[in-house]
């Protein structure tokens, strides 16, 4: 499981001295959750949003929309 401390320590790779915020955001139309990570460090500061997919991973694009589909049967 990719942890989210271990996802922004990868992307956003915040100095020591850093202070880091995390906003949880309303959960979407799916009840996909979704969080801002904010560091304000020496380098100014930055922010990436993280989303939470099925397996409980994080990652830094949404989870894939399941739609409907359609299946063609032979006959």
């Amino acid at each position: 499981m990719r942890r989210l401390r271990m996802v922004v320590d990868k992307w956003l790779a915040p100095a020591p001295e850093a202070s880091i915020r995390v906003e949880r955001c309303a959960a979407g139309s799916q009840g996909k959750h979704r969080v801002r990570v904010q560091v304000d460090g020496p380098r100014g500061t930055t922010a990436l949003y993280f989303f939470r997919h099925d397996d409980g991973a994080w990652y830094v694009f949404p989870p894939e929309q399941s739609g409907v589909t359609m299946g063609v049967r032979a006959a």
